[in-house]
């Protein structure tokens, strides 16, 4: 009897895991500038004096991440091959969702010795986390470069930025040095910090720029031909993944998504080439993809007000005030079983957040004295794929 999968004998990747997130390329295209401030932002690691503080700004899939990666490796192996340099640890946390404890105590537990018990998630309090966190940097002593990516998703970050960069002036740490850097995709997130934060962070700032389509072009070379087997997509193909993307975000994540779905589409009609064609058709299931990925990144009540405007903008009644979606928004609520928020000021909050992220679009109302001023707002993309994502997150909630 023959097996499920014994046709399957050619495939258009070579390797494949070229095109995936997780991959990190050993050469950064396109990035030469932010490389060269990024150096000249922690060359004093080199002669063994503190490290400076550095933030990082730009929309998701600009090279940020990468970047880090590649020249924080760089600077590592560096540090080993100086007399001067102390060496140099690096510490990566993801703050999406996280307050200061759960963090502080994320890096005590990087810190601390494989035999000894991690630092616990109960009972005791952010200051005795921080104290700890001393305690294990000077243990293990060295300059230490703690990477914060989507540092803007921090619960009263203020704390944090403002507590660690001091460390050692305030008599915490003798033996190691601290430096912080943070990963942003909003640009306005040094604005929401106190003025004694700023005065104390005194960081290095580097904007990273969408890419334009010839950068996209060129990154994705690179990664077709590493990635696809001789032949296995046309010119088109690279330039219309490059152009597309570039319309739309400016994210070489999203370039090479396409690339790589293209190639499946292409490899499910037993084509030897990804042609334009195969793009054009990646393009939409790539959209709801990362739709349904960044619906997946929301809080509970953000994604019940999302879908109770995706309900309203399915029946036609869109743009909406905020006191209308807050009742829509309460009624799935209850019938998720969830208790649901009752200030019409959180919905509020929920609404100008999707808004900034892209998911709604916003409209002032001016009526004048006798209508007053207020906003409504209304759906930026298809219904269906709100009520797809969500109805698959409650599904995986339930488990």
């Amino acid at each position: 009897m023959a097996g499920l999968f014994d046709e399957v004998t050619e495939t258009l990747f070579a390797n494949k895991t070229v095109l995936e997130e997780e991959y990190e390329p050993d050469t950064i295209l396109e990035r030469e500038d932010e490389i060269e401030e990024y150096k000249d932002a922690l060359k004093d690691v080199l002669f063994g004096r503190n490290p400076s503080n550095v933030m990082l700004y730009g929309k998701a899939g600009v090279g940020k991440t990468a970047v880090t990666t590649y020249v924080l490796d760089e600077l590592q192996q560096a540090t080993r091959e100086r007399e001067q340099a102390d060496t140099l640890y690096v510490h990566r946390h993801n703050c999406n969702d996280d307050t200061v404890f759960s963090a502080v105590r994320a890096l005590v537990n990087q810190l601390l010795p494989e035999d000894e018990k991690q630092f616990p998630k109960k009972g005791l309090s952010t200051a005795d986390a921080r104290e700890e966190l001393y305690a294990q940097l000077e243990r293990v002593g060295g300059t230490h470069l703690v990477v914060l990516d989507e540092i803007d998703h921090l619960a009263e970050a203020d704390d944090l930025l403002y507590e660690l960069p001091r460390a050692r002036a305030n008599g915490h740490l003798d033996a190691a040095r601290i430096g912080v850097i943070g990963i942003s995709n909003n640009y306005t997130f040094r604005n929401q910090l106190s003025s004694k934060v700023k005065d104390t962070l005194r960081e290095e700032e580097i904007s990273f720029s969408t890419y334009d389509a010839t950068e996209l072009r060129t990154i994705l070379y690179d990664r077709a031909e590493k990635a696809l087997v001789d032949d296995g997509y046309t010119d088109g193909a690279v330039g219309k993944a490059a152009a597309l993307a570039a319309q739309d975000t400016g994210s070489a994540r999203q370039a090479i998504d396409l690339l790589r779905k293209g190639g499946e589409i292409a490899e499910r009609e037993d084509a030897a080439t990804i042609e334009d064609d195969h793009i054009d058709r990646a393009r939409e299931e790539v959209k709801r993809g990362r739709l349904r990925d960044k619906i997946a990144d929301q809080s509970l009540h953000a994604r019940h007000v999302l879908e109770a405007v995706a309900h309203i903008e399915h029946n036609g009644d869109t743009p909406v005030r905020t006191k209308d979606v807050m009742k829509t928004y309460q009624r799935i609520a209850d019938e998720r079983g969830d208790d649901p928020l009752t200030t019409l000021k959180s919905i509020q909050n929920h609404l100008s957040d999707l808004q900034m992220l892209g998911f709604l679009i916003r409209h002032e109302v001016n009526k004048g004295q006798s209508g007053g001023y207020y906003y409504t707002h209304e759906l930026d993309m298809e219904p269906d794929v709100v009520f797809e994502a969500c109805n698959e997150l409650d599904k995986e909630d339930a488990v």
